[in-house]
């Protein structure tokens, strides 16, 4: 996709747009862009924010997953506990 693709999506997620959001959010998993993750989940966006969870935790990122755990992310918590073990 090209950088005027994704800005083109990033427009219409931003005005709202679930298929965009939902599209950004796939992309941003297969790149594993966690900064573009994380914009989504702090936009609203719980499957961003799911989406950051599962690939926390796939990466081990434990820094990534207190984060979200502290922000009240039971999911993160959970797996936090669970490679703590």
């Amino acid at each position: 996709m090209s950088e005027s693709d994704l800005s083109a999506l990033r427009e219409r997620a931003a005005r709202g747009d679930n298929d965009a959001i939902g599209e950004l959010i796939e992309l941003a998993a297969e790149r594993e862009d966690f900064d573009e993750l994380r914009r989504l989940a702090d936009g609203g966006s719980k499957d961003a924010e799911d989406q950051l969870v599962e690939l926390a935790a796939e990466k081990e990122d434990f820094e990534e997953l207190r984060r979200l755990a502290s922000a009240g992310n039971t999911d993160a918590a959970d797996i936090l506990a669970e490679l703590n073990e």
